[in-house]
């Protein structure tokens, strides 16, 4: 399954390291961040449940930007 979400990103710097930290996020297949779209795209893993890994790759974002928020 993929599923777009809004995403609040400052700089590209800062998009590439939140894409690289929600593809460390369990049940994330892939995970795209683009700072001229705002958006993160995101392939879930088989069987993954949804809120329970947007809420894991938002925890794992914040350690990179602690004023992030994605709309999900």
């Amino acid at each position: 399954m993929k599923k777009s979400y809004s995403i609040e990103v400052d700089c590209a710097a800062c998009a590439q390291k939140m894409e690289d930290a929600a593809n460390t996020v369990e049940g994330v297949a892939k995970a795209t961040v683009s700072f001229m779209t705002q958006k993160m795209n995101v392939e879930f893993a088989d069987g993954a449940e949804e809120k329970k890994v947007m809420n894991n790759v938002l925890k794992a974002c914040k350690k990179v930007e602690d004023d992030c928020e994605i709309e999900f």
